[in-house]
């Protein structure tokens, strides 16, 4: 790969971009078909990039339904008609029987599967309702899933497999709240969502605990931008819905709304 594309990208991905750049090369060259486990939201866009210098590949993403944040792709040279193609995805459903899930959350879900050996990218979105949760996986361990999670945070639970058209998602809940900026700069607008100081926000920002669509980002001056959704570990993620003009005083009006 040429040393430049790496300025493209953040030093903490090169081995994943040389990874995604192996796999297209081995599509366009050796007319492989790749599934590749999940991506982030991040890792899907490294992967779109690489894929758009090649003009012998094409690539589709995959999560179980439209809206998935977590997705597979499929790598393949760009002759090959790839929408009758297998994700190789299945739906985890959970349910507690006559024991109630109400309390356990997202994290709860994935601890327990992480716990049973289970590495992050071979498990998609989580649903979390009241009575039952909808896991998205890869359909190589819905066998082993399906005969070894019994316990989800101390609550013993039940679980079926079940197709794809039977996935209920949960739609995220947004906290919206509207304030005005001096201007679009990451810190700034970052200590008003969380209620912290700039002094205090601009730490984990440095640190490379924070990331801008899914890519970290290190310089507090940061400029954001509609559309953008920002994730600071420990603290959580917000998106900015809106901005809305500029007052007499000329601060910018802002509309965010924060993950919950």
């Amino acid at each position: 790969m040429k040393p430049t594309i790496y300025e493209h990208f953040h030093p903490d991905e090169k081995a994943f971009v040389d990874r995604a750049w192996e796999w297209i090369e081995r599509s366009a060259q050796q007319h492989e078909l790749k599934r590749t486990d999940f991506l982030d939201p991040r890792q899907s866009q490294i992967i779109e990039a690489l894929a758009n210098r090649n003009p012998d590949v094409q690539i589709r993403f995959e999560g179980g339904y439209p809206e998935a944040e977590r997705r597979r792709a499929i790598i393949a040279p760009e002759y090959m008609y790839l929408e009758d193609e297998p994700a190789g995805l299945s739906v985890l459903a959970v349910n507690g029987g006559s024991a109630s899930l109400e309390g356990l959350d997202h994290g709860d879900y994935l601890g327990a599967l992480l716990g049973l050996g289970i590495k992050r990218d071979r498990i998609g979105d989580i649903h979390v309702h009241e009575s039952f949760c909808h896991i998205i996986i890869l359909d190589t361990i819905a066998d082993y899933l399906n005969i070894h999670l019994r316990q989800v945070h101390r609550v013993n639970v039940m679980t079926d497999v079940i197709p794809l058209d039977q996935l209920q998602a949960v739609v995220p809940e947004l906290q919206e709240m509207t304030f005005t900026v001096a201007s679009m700069r990451l810190d700034g607008i970052a200590s008003d969502v969380h209620r912290i100081s700039r002094t205090k926000i601009v730490d984990p920002i440095r640190a490379g605990r924070c990331r801008v669509n899914w890519k970290t980002v290190e310089n507090p001056s940061e400029q954001l931008g509609m559309g953008d959704v920002v994730s600071i570990k420990g603290l959580g993620r917000f998106k900015v819905l809106e901005t809305d003009g500029v007052t007499k005083k000329g601060r910018i009006r802002v509309r965010i709304g924060k993950f919950i």
